[in-house]
């Protein structure tokens, strides 16, 4: 990806945080990635001062302690982190899902393919709109 800056995953099943891994991995994105379990999890990331922000969050909606939705309300009223920009990357097809996840201003909403090369194409998508967007620092 042209930017440098890391990117955070928020993904509590470990077989999709290795998938996202092995797909970043066959395209040739080297960006650090971190991996957190949940919404709390991405919270204390956010706030530790030894890690810069990220320049990209991919988000899951359905996690343990605190949901995708739950982590976005509390950002979007955050002056430092609302700027991150968010996908939503998640299984679920749930219409007040989208609904809920386009009022906290994410940047697009993709749902995980059960497909391998699928997959891949979702995050070849994701990392087109990273390359074109001109993201604040």
């Amino acid at each position: 990806m042209i930017s440098k800056r890391s990117i955070l995953l928020v993904e509590d099943d470990k077989v999709d945080a290795l998938t996202v891994e092995r797909a970043m991995k066959d395209l040739n994105i080297t960006n650090k990635l971190y991996n957190v379990g949940n919404g709390e999890e991405a919270l204390e990331f956010l706030h530790d001062k030894n890690i810069e922000n990220p320049g990209i969050i991919l988000l899951d909606i359905n996690m343990p302690k605190m949901n995708g939705i739950e982590f976005l309300e509390i950002i979007k009223k955050d002056e430092e982190l609302r700027r991150i920009p968010v996908i939503i990357l998640t299984t679920s097809k749930d219409d007040q899902d989208r609904l809920n996840s386009f009022n906290l201003s994410v940047a697009g909403y993709m749902v995980k393919p059960v497909d391998y090369l699928q997959f891949v194409e979702i995050v070849r998508t994701i990392k087109l709109y990273w390359t074109l967007s001109e993201l604040p620092d």
